[in-house]
């Protein structure tokens, strides 16, 4: 199965994409993966934040197929332990869908019909991160995740 990061806006700081890039390449050893990006939304100086958040939630959309299996990084989303999240992605392989969609939204939120559409929510930590800096704090737990099901010393316990 095909796992996709789905995330709204570019990354802008170096260190961040630079992170990103070096788990990218070490998930990939482990299984098929791409990172989506959805564009900015432009002229948004004077659209309040639920227009906003609406316009983006039309974006996202567009690049969920039907037969996507959609987890959407959410702080009201369900908590895992690394072991806990390493086991719920594991039954996941098991679904007959063929991509698991994980989605980080923008500043705001995600839009009702994210919300709607999405087969799961996941929650990395009850504290606040950018959009931005979850890009690469999931990538690392993603890249653990696989080095837990293959037996590999990344993680310690």
């Amino acid at each position: 199965m095909k796992i996709a990061l789905l995330q709204t806006g570019k990354t802008s700081d170096r260190y961040l994409k630079e992170g990103i890039g070096i788990f990218e390449e070490r998930i990939k050893k482990y299984s098929a993966f791409e990172i989506i990006t959805v564009p900015d939304i432009k002229r948004t100086r004077n659209l309040p934040e639920r227009e906003q958040m609406i316009r983006e939630g039309e974006q996202i959309i567009r690049f969920i197929r039907e037969d996507d299996y959609v987890v959407i990084l959410d702080s009201k989303g369900k908590e895992y332990s690394t072991i806990e999240f390493s086991a719920w992605l594991e039954k996941c392989f098991m679904l007959q869908k063929k991509r698991i969609l994980f989605v980080i939204g923008g500043a705001w939120g995600f839009s009702e019909d994210v919300l709607k559409r999405a087969d799961a929510k996941l929650s990395l930590s009850r504290l606040t991160f950018s959009h931005q800096m979850v890009r690469l704090l999931f990538m690392e737990q993603l890249y653990r995740v696989f080095s837990i099901m293959k037996g590999e010393p990344y993680h310690h316990e």
